[in-house]
């Protein structure tokens, strides 16, 4: 009996539905009307939906496709999906899409027409697509030059930044490995070892390399080459990058390096020779050489490195001119010369015999000229082809020329630099920087002998005065002699120089306490030998300290520090005499430290105060002629500092300006306090320090303060030293006849003390003297002390001046000074200096009436 038709086909077709059901691959079938009527589990897990919501439905629901025409309906759509695969759009329940691919194929089943359809996500795999094509087009329009090789480094990709700057295309580069067809004649031979060793070592390469172009062009490349594995690390091939760096090295080789390199003061010859390697490593096909000319118009070979000495020999000290070969010629004419052919152009018939057995054929030399045109020297390109310059040697010529003229005009100013730098010009010696430098040298020496050294702090004595009196060019003229002084005496292994205005420093090495104490002693008596200074003899002196190596410090600023020290020791001892560092005079720096930062802040705070002694008349009975302002400092946790000790730190760290004016407008507005209340007191007189007489503006201030506290000129008198009388600055005469006009008095401190002249005294408008402490307190027991005394007051009456005499403290000193006359005594015999409200008091106690005179007292000045 035959088979039945109808029950094959059904057979057949459980059969297909069943293998269906199995796959891994999402798969559907469709029936002749183009609805579903199969979906299996894995087009379930891809559409993320059941089969009942599909059986029975248009298959175009569940995918669409590009129909050639545009056409959609489901006919035509089938006809387009079958034979092979097909790119599709998935249209999931969820209403996401997502990219496929289908193959469809036709079953007929008996009387029925299926059809089959598997269907797999294609998503990632268009993503992957989408990024190569982008990574394509960025790789392609790099500036870097980027090449794919296999792992036998045949190359399969080269972007169009390769052909661009190498010039060659990929089908130019089978079977030929790109370091072998970019390496030149001076390319380094070993790349292709160097890239064997880091592929198998499984690491890239990156490297600095000269390659050329198709057209034999040299360019200098940063080379990247990475090796690619697969998941097993097998090697897949080579990504390279390479970038041009032509013009990135030669501004870091040219400029870099050879800045540095004249920053660091290298000699000119060293920065030269730096130039010339530099250049031939950028293009070796250059054999480079400078040369400089002489005042006489004589080459002189700086820096050729690759030519041999024989060479640099015969070349040295030939004459510029028209026909001195190329660099003669160059440096004659002032332009460059470019020689193709040595052997035969006449402009070298005098050198090519130097040039020729060395196998150079052609030259191009500039001339290397200073900001103002001069010819400095020449730069010379050599070849070994006959040949001209191409654009890379005519910028490296550029850039080397301009470092050539900056360093051969550096080293034409060096000297005069260095002189200027290091060493001081008035008296020639080392200054401080150059002093600190050998001195350090020389104890580094002297601790690697275990040794000692010795450091001297010389000071003279007395210098401002000499400069005050004498003027600039005679101080100048004692500090040179000093200087030479101090030169012959220190000479041989021993370091002077000059520290500051009237200061020089010594080390003395492998010097013991003992020689150190000798040689100051020799160097005390060699500074005090007299001297001239214009038509007068002076008989200088100096204070030393001495401080040694080790024991004292271990560095030259800490050092010279100590010995500074131990020189003031020597200068409040007396002067003309050396001291020995001490730790107590350490201590005593750091007080002075301190000393100074709490009177920055007494000033700020106004913790400062002033007392005020009385100054009565010596043969007028009972009468008070003014009061003096006197500073005191009461610190709060220091207690009472005299002024001894707190004026000259103020004079030494710039306060005693800021502090002369506090005390004047502290005593103003005392003055006009009293003014005010009826206390009967004349005048106050205030010191002010040279240094506010140097200042334009001294003369408006003191008039301000008149006006600001109502007081009149006469109620002030100023009190100042012989060296602002003497001061050669102009503004300070400007300002004592500032003051004279405005009506204010001015008195002399300290007379007698220093080296005031007669003629500066009749010159000047001075109304008062004031006789030095000095000469009262010596008065009982020295017959020359009462004889100056009374020298004194009769130069005061003989020059229509006030003299007061200070610092009597007993009835015998004011006896004597009463019997003579003196018309002002101010001392502790009266009172001591007294705040304002005590001055007020004892003013009630003693009843001294006030003396005022009229302009007819005062002193009369034209």
């Amino acid at each position: 009996m035959a088979p039945d038709p109808r029950a094959t086909a059904e057979g057949a077709q459980d059969s297909l539905w069943h293998v269906l059901e199995q796959s891994v691959d999402a798969a559907f079938v469709m029936d002749s009307r183009h609805r579903v009527v199969l979906f299996n589990p894995a087009a379930e897990a891809l559409w993320k939906c059941r089969r009942e919501d599909v059986h029975g439905t248009p298959f175009l629901k569940l995918l669409s496709c590009t129909v050639p025409g545009g056409e959609s309906d489901p006919e035509t759509a089938l006809g387009h999906l079958l034979g092979s695969n097909r790119d599709v759009v998935i249209h999931r329940a969820d209403g996401s899409r997502m990219a496929g691919s289908v193959s469809l194929s036709k079953v007929v089943l008996g009387q029925h027409v299926f059809h089959t359809a598997f269907v797999r996500d294609t998503s990632e795999q268009q993503r992957q697509l989408e990024r190569l094509r982008q990574l394509s087009i960025v790789v392609d329009k790099s500036d870097n030059a980027i090449f794919v090789s296999s792992a036998d480094r045949e190359v399969v990709y080269v972007n169009s930044g390769f052909t661009r700057m190498l010039g060659y295309r990929l089908e130019e580069l089978g079977g030929l490995k790109p370091a072998d067809l970019l390496s030149g004649p001076h390319t380094d031979p070993t790349l292709n070892a160097r890239i064997d060793r880091a592929i198998a070592a499984g690491e890239g390469l990156q490297t600095e390399i000269l390659l050329y172009t198709k057209v034999g062009r040299p360019l200098w490349l940063s080379a990247a080459i990475n090796p690619v594995h697969d998941e097993d690390g097998s090697l897949l091939g080579l990504v390279s990058v390479l970038s041009d760096i032509t013009q990135t090295k030669m501004h870091q080789v040219l400029h870099n390096k050879v800045l540095d390199a004249l920053v660091h003061e290298w000699s000119v010859a060293d920065v030269m020779t730096l130039i010339c390697r530099e250049v031939e490593h950028i293009a070796p096909e250059l054999t480079v050489s400078i040369i400089t000319v002489d005042n006489e118009g004589l080459m002189r070979p700086l820096a050729s490195p690759s030519l041999p000495e024989a060479w640099v020999r015969k070349t040295d000290g030939m004459a510029i001119g028209p026909r001195a070969g190329v660099c003669g010629a160059a440096a004659w004419r002032g332009r460059p010369v470019l020689v193709k052919d040595i052997a035969s152009d006449p402009l070298c018939a005098s050198t090519r015999h130097l040039t020729l057995p060395l196998g150079l054929r052609a030259c191009w030399t500039h001339p290397i000229k200073s900001s103002s045109g001069r010819v400095l020297g020449t730069l010379s390109f050599y070849y070994r082809e006959n040949r001209g310059p191409d654009e890379l040697h005519e910028r490296l010529a550029d850039t080397c020329l301009h470092l050539c003229a900056l360093t051969l005009e550096r080293e034409q100013t060096n000297e005069r630099v260095h002189q200027l730098a290091f060493y001081d010009t008035l008296t020639g010696l080392p200054n401080r920087i150059m002093f600190s430098a050998k001195a350090e040298q020389a104890l580094a020496n002297v601790a690697q002998a275990n040794g000692t050294a010795a450091v001297l702090f010389i000071d003279l004595d007395r210098f401002k005065r000499i400069n005050d009196a004498q003027g600039h060019a005679a101080g100048d003229g004692l500090l040179r002699d000093v200087a030479a002084r101090l030169s012959e005496e220190l000479g041989g292994v021993n370091i002077v120089g000059r520290q500051a205005g009237d200061e020089f420093v010594a080390v003395l090495p492998m010097c013991s306490a003992a020689q150190a104490g000798s040689m100051a002693e020799r160097l005390l008596g060699a500074i005090a030998a007299p001297t001239n200074a214009g038509l007068m003899t002076l008989h200088p002196s100096a204070s030393i300290g001495v401080a040694m190596f080790p024991d004292d410090g271990r560095d030259i600023d800490l050092l010279v520090r100590h010995a500074d020290m131990a020189m003031y020791r020597a200068k409040s001892d007396g002067g003309a005499d050396f001291r020995f560092f001490s730790v107590d005079m350490n201590r005593l720096a750091q007080e002075r430290v301190s000393l100074e930062t709490a009177l920055r802040e007494a000033l700020r705070l106004d913790q400062l105060q002033l007392h005020y002694q009385p100054q009565v008349s010596g043969h007028e009975g009972a009468c008070l002629y003014g009061v003096e302002a006197l500073l005191r400092w009461h610190h709060p946790e220091l207690g009472v500092i005299p002024p001894s000790r707190f004026v000259p730190v103020a004079e030494e760290c710039g306060l005693i300006s800021e502090l002369s004016l506090w005390v004047l407008r502290r005593a103003c507005a005392q003055m006009a306090d009293w003014r005010r209340r009826g206390v009967d007191i004349p005048r106050v007189s205030a010191n002010v320090s040279a240094i506010n007489f140097r200042d334009p503006q001294l003369s408006l201030q003191i008039s301000d303060l008149l006006d600001e506290h109502g007081l009149t000129p006469d109620d002030l008198t100023l009190e100042i030293t012989e060296s602002v009388m003497l001061d050669p600055d102009p503004d300070v005469l400007e300002n004592i006849e500032a003051i004279y006009v405005l009506g204010v008095r001015l008195s002399l401190d300290d007379f007698g003390t220093g080296y005031s002249s007669l003629s500066h005294l009749h010159r000047l408008p001075i109304y008062e003297l004031k006789l030095d402490q000095s000469f009262v307190r010596d008065i009982d027991t020295s017959a020359i002390a009462r004889t100056l005394t009374t020298s004194v007051l009769r130069i005061g009456e003989s020059l229509g001046m006030r003299v007061v005499a200070e610092g009597v403290e007993t009835e015998s000193q004011h006896r004597f000074l009463t019997e003579q006359r003196f018309p002002v005594l101010q001392g502790y015999l009266f009172s001591p200096p007294l705040p304002p409200a005590q001055l007020e008091q004892w003013l009630e106690e003693h009843q001294y009436a006030a003396v005022r005179e009229g302009d007819a007292d005062l002193p009369a000045h034209a």
